[in-house]
């Protein structure tokens, strides 16, 4: 299949994106491998190939956004990612974000609410060689209770509220990182830090598209 061509130009781009990244602030060594390494072009339609390098959020189907790299990077950082690490993502969209959790070496759940965005994400990691633990598709609202807890939970959508769901499938210690607000959005981490207390830290604006409820 010829659109899943790789090259060393797209390497070349891939390198000054990571610099970029850095030159912004991300210290994460392990994620800023990971962008070098992931074909980010192959998660895009083919002719917006030449957008895929640049540190900025794209249109992908069913009206959603791949994030812009900064925030992707920006995301994965503050889960401080180990290996094995149980991850539960809100939000598979285009799957890069995912394959980045891969490449860090957790072992990831993902939920989708848009079916048309779930069926090519499922198809597509496969073909890069990225192999989530789960991929499914549904309310991200309500997390996956059935493979809760979890290490971590990433939610890549703008929610205007933490969903309580999710607060309850994160195991003590462990980090949900998540975009709250209505228009703008305020990254948000809480680390769980027994059965009821969350230590909260809000980490600067973004925008996300909004997280929506109740799948169609």
């Amino acid at each position: 299949m010829p659109q899943l061509k790789d090259t060393n130009k797209h390497q070349g781009l891939r390198n000054q994106l990571a610099k970029q990244l850095e030159e912004k602030g991300i210290k994460d060594k392990n994620v800023l491998e990971a962008i070098k390494k992931i074909p980010r072009h192959l998660f895009l339609n083919s002719s917006f190939e030449d957008f895929a390098y640049q540190d900025k959020a794209f249109p992908i189907a069913a009206g959603q956004t791949i994030s812009q790299p900064y925030t992707v990077a920006f995301q994965s950082q503050l889960l401080e990612v180990k290996k094995d690490q149980k991850i539960l993502e809100i939000g598979t969209g285009s799957g890069y974000q995912t394959a980045v959790l891969c490449f860090l070496g957790a072992k990831v759940y993902s939920v989708e609410r848009q079916n048309e965005l779930f069926k090519q994400t499922s198809l597509l990691l496969p073909k890069l060689g990225i192999r989530p633990k789960y991929l499914s598709f549904g309310d991200g609202y309500k997390g996956l209770p059935n493979h809760a807890p979890f290490d971590s939970i990433i939610v890549t959508a703008g929610a205007p509220e933490i969903p309580k769901a999710l607060m309850a499938q994160l195991k003590i210690g462990g980090r949900l990182v998540i975009p709250v607000g209505e228009q703008e959005q305020i990254m948000t981490m809480l680390i769980r830090k027994n059965e009821t207390q969350f230590e909260k830290h809000e980490l600067g604006d973004f925008k996300f598209v909004p997280l929506l409820k109740n799948k169609s």
